[in-house]
């Protein structure tokens, strides 16, 4: 099975980069990001933005029982 390195960023105005982390903890624990950047096992990286209803549909389905994830 391949590897992706699934990246989000956040920018944010703050006086350290301890209240910028916890600024994006902030948000995290409000929604999901949707944008991220996936890259690859050969290093090619692409820009997603995910659409929030069909994310929430996927995140709620038992994906670990379907065989083709095996």
């Amino acid at each position: 099975m391949p590897t992706f390195t699934v990246t989000t960023t956040l920018k944010v105005e703050a006086d350290t980069a301890e209240e910028a982390a916890l600024l994006m903890y902030r948000a995290l624990t409000r929604a999901a990001p949707v944008g991220y950047l996936v890259t690859d096992e050969t290093r090619a990286t692409t820009e997603l933005v995910l659409d929030r209803e069909r994310a929430d549909e996927y995140a709620v389905t038992d994906h670990t029982a379907d065989p083709g994830n095996w």
